[in-house]
């Protein structure tokens, strides 16, 4: 569980039903459904309209990955091809046969099992980076639904107060209700703004960060074979591999 997104989340609430109680605003103007069906279908109809059907079917896997700490470690990466390599320097390359078996990231693990089969390496190139690019494409859809979402979003709840202010206006005989109503008018503004720049465009910049490690250690994944197919030796592996992370993730040998 990725508890800095639920974190996140319960600090925008907080910030926002505090805001209305310093201000002493009722907080039952929330109860709104006409603001709640305004927001959400309208939110759903725009991704609709913007996207096929596949890509509207994998929105729940989003939320999965949206909220599960999946940890993208290019470090541990790195370590495999260079244990590999090592094994490939002193046996061979038909030696990694059974210890590929044992490696935990399948990307990787499909490389290896291709130089064991004695592919060459512009067919294993092509069908890595192909691989690649079809996640890197099927990530960046999957942001721009939330970005579509939470773009729509703000618009939407101006939309909502508009319509609610011409039900308010329509009828002024009772000029009590006036003022309540044109304050829940305002609620779908409200819920509009808060969905949009504090929910749906963040879930978005999450998603997209999360693409790029995935991508960031697939690349490693990618070179990393093509090397121990070339034969090189695992310190100038270990060495090509590390000097694409940032300094910190570096050991100190090679910093």
């Amino acid at each position: 569980m990725d508890f800095m997104v639920v974190v996140g989340i319960l600090m925008g609430v907080i910030a926002v039903l505090g805001g209305m109680i310093v201000k002493g605003a009722n907080l039952m103007v929330f109860v709104n459904p006409e603001a709640l069906l305004i927001i959400f279908v309208g939110m759903f109809a725009a991704v609709i309209n913007s996207y096929p059907l596949s890509d509207i079917k994998r929105i729940p896997g989003m939320f999965k990955v949206l909220f599960t700490n999946r940890d993208y470690n290019p470090v541990a990466t790195i370590e495999s091809i260079v244990e590999m390599s090592n094994i490939a320097r002193r046996e061979g390359l038909l030696a990694l046969e059974e210890p590929v078996n044992q490696i935990e990231n399948e990307f990787l693990k499909r490389g290896l099992e291709m130089v064991v089969d004695g592919i060459d390496a512009e067919q294993i190139e092509e069908i890595m980076y192909t691989e690649i690019e079809a996640t890197e494409e099927r990530h960046h859809a999957g942001a721009g639904i939330f970005k579509t979402a939470g773009t729509t979003s703000p618009t939407l709840g101006v939309l909502g107060a508009v319509i609610g202010l011409i039900g308010a206006l329509g009828d002024l005989s009772d000029v009590d209700k006036l003022g309540e109503s044109i304050s829940s008018a305002f609620v779908a503004t409200l819920l509009g703004i808060f969905f949009g720049y504090v929910i749906m465009i963040p879930f978005s910049s999450r998603l997209a960060r999360k693409s790029a490690e995935e991508i960031q250690v697939m690349n490693i994944a990618l070179e990393g074979v093509l090397y121990i197919q070339a034969g090189q030796s695992p310190k100038t592996i270990k060495q090509k591999l590390y000097s694409k992370l940032e300094p910190k993730l570096r050991p100190e040998d090679e910093e």
